[in-house]
């Protein structure tokens, strides 16, 4: 059953008052009327003109504009013979030459999973063999090149690459003020932007919008940069414009608010409840900031929102949605991105023929991964010849596209030089930008008794136990193992130890430090952990890798800390903070239900 206790109890005491004020913020925003104008942020000029490029291109190459397709391989000519394989069996082709060649597509998505990820040189020489390819081939358009670099939970290009903090994290840095957390918001997105720039991508999909106001939201969460409408718009915004000042076009997602949803879109069809009052209040926000920002791109998401559509399409396939909202409402025109369409939120009703062609009438401009490229590509090209689109249709889309790749420099010159990218991508600079962004997240949400920070003179010995969850990309080993290295090099004694030995174990320790990650409601093995340690009389303190709902729903313990994520960026600060080596200033960007308010944070 959908967790809508959860929800009002989120929205209730002190969140009312941060979302009344979120609501005035959003009704002092101006009101576009349809068809009013939308600024975009200046990009490179030069290059051919995109309406004279489109006027050479063949309704095929049309039509392949719209498609940003997956690949498989480190190399556009000479894939792996496994990656030649997947080609086959999933796309028909044998490499990503041959898939450019045959469906003439508007952009391509990167993906470790898909071996497209190596190295930043390796990414950055495969950019320049696919824009070699795509330029010898019809009209030679430029790729637009892209993948989802959010940060945080959500990190496709690991080390060498900067690591910085997530949306949450970078939600909880309010110790200095709205302002400074804005900024740093800001020095994240242009430090990313120009590591993804240096390796020849040229789109985010970044920076998530959604206002997560549901603790059992799935697939949010820490994605998102709060509860807080206001704070979230402005986060956004000061992300949209250091990702574009990077040369890279940011994509806001997932419209119109995917932050109050209890089912995850990839495995099924998620229903937001909210009125189009609620809707108004909380969702709407950031959205208008980005596009008030000048962001190149809106991503949809595949959920069901009865108050703004009745007919029940996910809003990725809702005209009402898309064009009805996000263009006239909001004046809109830049490019409209649908969610992959591989997901299952979006094939539960229609079948993959189907589905592009309702988001191309729906008013999406670029249709995301499709399951099957060759039967997506072949029905839009069907419903133009059938009459079901229009070619005006199809080139409004591909006008949209063309401009932004002018925007972004592609028309002119979208290579990048490989050589370089070492001077770019996880620079001293950058590395060290980095961690000073981390130091001021780590949120102290309890110490009872003043434990903290923790003296190796008076507490030489810690265990660190608990979830040790699959690393993010790039990360230097389990969280357990990387804080009993951060402590070890700050003066403690340390040892890491699974959690069905650390409770003999804890007798011969001082404080016993719980790594806990997305821990459910009830019992769970996290719960029996803890109780069992302070069973044993153990100093427990709790540090939440992921969400930061995690203590309310474990017994009292002498301290607990939120640290929103696991790279090792944010595990150096958290394990200085507990070592007292840096001060907690991290403020809680969501209430935790029936414990802290929103913006909660103690310090010492």
């Amino acid at each position: 059953m959908p967790n809508h206790a959860s929800r009002r109890s989120l929205l209730s005491a002190a969140a009312v008052a941060a979302v009344a004020a979120a609501g005035a913020a959003a009704s002092a925003l101006p009101r576009r009327a349809p068809g009013g104008p939308y600024r975009r942020a200046p990009g490179p000029a030069g290059g051919e003109a995109p309406e004279r490029l489109m006027a050479r291109m063949s309704l095929e190459e049309k039509v392949g504009q719209l498609f940003v397709t997956r690949i498989y391989g480190h190399s556009a000519a000479a894939p792996d013979p496994a990656d030649a394989d997947t080609f086959r069996a999933e796309l028909g082709v044998r490499s990503a030459a041959e898939l450019i060649a045959r469906y003439h597509p508007g952009g391509v998505i990167y993906f470790g999973w898909a071996n497209n990820i190596r190295s930043p040189r390796q990414v950055a020489e495969l950019s320049n063999e696919l824009q070699r390819t795509a330029r010898a081939e019809g009209a030679g358009v430029p790729l637009l090149l892209s993948t989802d670099q959010e940060h945080g939970a959500v990190n496709r290009i690991g080390k060498p690459a900067t690591q910085l903090p997530g949306a949450m994290a970078l939600g909880a840095a309010t110790g200095g003020g709205a302002e400074a957390a804005a900024d740093g918001a800001r020095r994240a997105a242009r430090i990313a932007g120009a590591e993804l720039a240096a390796m020849g991508i040229r789109q985010d999909y970044a920076p998530v919008a959604d206002v997560n106001v549901n603790p059992a939201n799935p697939v949010i969460g820490v994605r998102s940069f709060g509860a807080d409408p206001r704070a979230v718009a402005a986060l956004v915004a000061a992300q949209v414009g250091g990702y574009q000042s990077a040369g890279v076009a940011a994509t806001v997602k997932h419209f119109p608010g995917h932050g109050d949803t209890d089912t995850d879109s990839h495995v099924g069809l998620p229903v937001m409840r909210h009125t189009r009052a609620e809707w108004e209040e909380l969702d709407e926000p950031p959205f208008r900031a980005a596009i008030e920002a000048g962001v190149d791109a809106v991503m949809t998401a595949h959920i069901v929102f009865a108050a703004l559509d009745p007919a029940g399409d996910p809003a990725t396939l809702s005209r009402p949605i898309v064009t009805g909202i996000l263009r006239e409402r909001l004046g809109f025109r830049g490019v409209v991105v649908t969610d992959s369409l591989g997901m299952a939120g979006v094939r539960q009703t229609y079948g993959d023929d189907r589905v592009p062609v309702l988001a191309l009438l729906a008013g999406c401009d670029q249709l995301l991964n499709p399951p099957d490229l060759g039967l997506a590509y072949r029905s839009v090209l069907a419903a133009v010849r059938s009459g079901e689109l229009t070619e005006r249709r199809i080139e409004e889309s591909v006008l949209r596209i063309l401009e932004l790749k002018a925007r972004r420099g592609l028309l002119a010159d979208p290579l990048v030089v490989p050589a370089r990218v070492a001077s770019t991508v996880g620079t001293p600079e950058h590395l060290a930008g980095a961690d000073a962004l981390a130091a001021g997240t780590t949120t102290l949400l309890a110490n009872t008794g003043g434990l903290l920070p923790l003296d190796p003179v008076r507490y030489p010995k810690l265990l660190v136990t608990g979830a040790d969850p699959a690393s993010p990309t790039g990360t230097g080993g389990p969280p357990t193992t990387v804080l009993a290295r951060e402590l070890g090099a700050l003066g403690f004694t340390t040892t890491a130890l699974p959690g069905e030995r650390a409770v003999a174990a804890a007798p011969d320790h001082d404080v016993v430090l719980v790594c806990t990650y997305n821990v459910p409601e009830g019992d769970s093995a996290a719960h029996e952990l803890v109780a069992d340690l302070v069973a044993a009389g153990a100093r427990v303190v709790t540090l939440a890798l992921r969400n930061p709902y995690d203590p309310a729903r474990l017994p009292p313990v002498a301290a607990a800390l939120a640290a929103y994520s696991w790279t090792d960026g944010e595990l150096r600060a958290a394990a200085r903070v507990i070592a007292g080596a840096h001060r907690p200033t991290g403020r809680l960007p969501v209430p935790v239900p029936g414990r802290w308010p929103l913006g909660h944070g103690l310090t010492y």
